[in-house]
């Protein structure tokens, strides 16, 4: 009997019902605090941050000239972000595709080879059918590069001529 009672007061005594993580001690922007080495809660951006209210039409608007710096930039950045869905080659064969993820198009197709470098940035950005937008992870300047990164990829295969998609009986 003792044991139980000793357990439920171990029990009750955990548990405190009405603790909330807002409940939690939160330090204000001009306070001090032993948690930084210089003493202030507040901290300044790590370099290279962008505000998310920062506008970046002009930073995407700019495309930097094709080097060779560039398309391995975008080569490495499309390892990361674009080939478990487009296959480390563009096409369209990726792991999550191999998994029974819906395929993406083959940025082989002709009508991909024949469109402008700011749509591959602005689908980068914005997303595009199934594929989300990668803005949050992929900073401007790696989207033009992952854009130079598909041209050279277009370069090394002829483009594929894709059959228009069936849109009933033809009368």
């Amino acid at each position: 009997m003792t044991r139980v009672l000793l357990m439920a007061a171990l029990a009750l005594a955990g548990c405190n019902q009405n603790l909330t993580m807002s409940d939690q001690k939160k330090l204000a922007e001009w306070e001090r605090s032993s948690v930084f080495r210089n003493g202030k809660v507040l901290q300044v951006p790590p370099e290279g941050s962008v505000s998310r209210e920062q506008d970046l039409g002009n930073v995407l608007a700019e495309k930097p000239p094709m080097t060779l710096a560039l398309v391995q930039r975008g080569r490495e950045r499309f390892n990361i972000f674009c080939s478990e869905c487009h296959g480390p080659g563009g096409d369209a064969d990726g792991m999550v595709v191999q998994r029974g993820f819906p395929s993406p198009p083959s940025l082989h197709e002709a009508r991909l080879v024949n469109a402008p470098d700011e749509h591959f940035v602005d689908v980068i950005t914005n997303g595009y059918g199934a594929m989300y937008s990668y803005a949050d992870r992929v900073p401007p300047a790696d989207r033009w590069a992952i854009a130079a990164y598909i041209r050279a990829l277009q370069r090394i295969k002829p483009p594929i001529e894709t059959e228009p998609k069936f849109q009933g009986p033809v009368r």
